[in-house]
């Protein structure tokens, strides 16, 4: 069986190799909740959607300060 997911972008985050994994942990749980937030904001839609780095962007860079991550956007095809 083939699955077609469609042309989207992702965020590609990267958590400092010197960072506790506790607080990397944290951090990632803490963005898995921005995906809940947005599934439940808007009706189920998924990461696959076509605003969801712009709708998601500003809690990311927020949290971004928090816990020091590098985070890239990627197109993927």
């Amino acid at each position: 069986m083939k699955a077609r997911i469609p042309k989207h972008r992702e965020f590609i985050i990267d958590f400092p190799q010197s960072m506790d994994q506790a607080k990397a942990d944290e951090g990632w749980e803490k963005l898995n909740e921005i995906v809940e937030e947005y599934k439940k904001a808007h009706n189920g839609q998924s990461v696959y959607s076509a605003t969801f780095i712009e709708d998601c962007e500003p809690a990311v860079k927020k949290l971004q300060e928090e816990y020091g991550f590098n985070y890239t956007i990627q197109e993927i095809k």
